[in-house]
């Protein structure tokens, strides 16, 4: 079986072998990693927030967000850890470039993250296509409507600069043209495919989720419960992951520890609330102990 073909299964002694960078006892918010989270509108500004505070509980060190004008305010006081850049919104509710401080956000940025609780997808794929030059030296994560860029070019995308994709199988299906069941039947060789296609690292969600680099390697994690399958827990584990890939984490690696760790913490809530019934803003506050009991071990 060459490289190509083999599964490295995502298990707790994986990620023992396979640890995160970690910010020495000198570090401060700089060097923990600095998040820039493009994301949002006036009906969905939750989503946001659920990923930003999802990347600050992995350990990123500085956070900024760029969010609809008309929401900024609110969503500042509400998180008062960020810096907020409030964006012009076209009259489908989309988020539009604001020039150079967007610009500038993504050049100092350690990664990158577009899409969580975006609308108007003409209007996100507009926003991605723009910002792609100045994202290239940093890990950009595409969740959702950020993923836009893809369906617009009728699947003909390819990245050529560090770029993640994390749809479920009905954004995939929607994003490649290929039959959903399909997909579900197959994770593996759907992510696979995927992350040739459009040259990038592809996370496909589900209750296998597969996590497919362009190089052919495979990545699988089995686990999780149904309590997960809520709203915005998508937000939060997009969160987590460009929380992780701020601190130095590589796109698979960053990928794989917040798919992980997302599980755990579903598990751990329902331990504590029962399988079903937990909020997806509750996820994210597990995760630093989670972290911990990690390194301990």
């Amino acid at each position: 079986m060459d490289d190509t073909e083999h599964i490295i299964e995502i298990t707790a002694a994986t990620l023992r072998d396979w640890p995160l960078p970690m910010p020495d006892a000198e570090a401060d918010k700089e060097t923990r990693g600095h998040v820039l989270i493009i994301a949002g509108s006036r009906e969905m500004p939750g989503a946001l927030l659920l990923a930003a505070a999802a990347a600050l509980r992995a350990g990123a060190g500085k956070l900024t967000i760029a969010t609809a004008a008309g929401v900024a305010p609110q969503i500042g006081v509400t998180l008062p850890e960020a810096r907020v850049i409030g964006l012009a919104e076209t009259a489908e509710g989309g988020l539009q470039d604001s020039g150079h401080s967007l610009r500038d956000a993504c050049r100092q940025a350690s990664a990158v993250l577009i899409g969580p609780g975006m609308q108007d997808d003409a209007a996100s794929t507009v926003l991605v296509r723009a910002l792609l030059p100045h994202c290239a030296e940093v890990p950009l994560i595409l969740d959702a409507a950020g993923m836009s860029i893809v369906r617009a070019s009728h699947g003909s995308h390819r990245f050529d600069q560090p770029v993640l994709l994390t749809p479920h199988a009905g954004e995939l299906a929607a994003l490649s043209g290929a039959d959903k069941l399909e997909i579900t039947i197959q994770p593996e060789a759907a992510a696979r495919r995927a992350a040739q296609r459009w040259h990038a690292t592809v996370a496909l969600k589900g209750p296998v989720t597969a996590i497919a680099a362009p190089s052919g390697r495979l990545w699988r994690h089995q686990g999780g419960n149904t309590g997960l399958a809520i709203s915005g827990s998508g937000d939060v584990l997009a969160g987590l992951i460009v929380g992780l890939a701020a601190r130095g984490a590589a796109l698979e690696q960053a990928a794989s520890w917040g798919v992980a760790l997302h599980a755990m913490a579903g598990e751990q809530l329902a331990l504590q609330h029962g399988p079903l019934g937990y909020l997806a803003r509750e996820i994210s506050a597990e995760v630093p102990a989670l972290l911990r009991a990690m390194a301990a071990h």
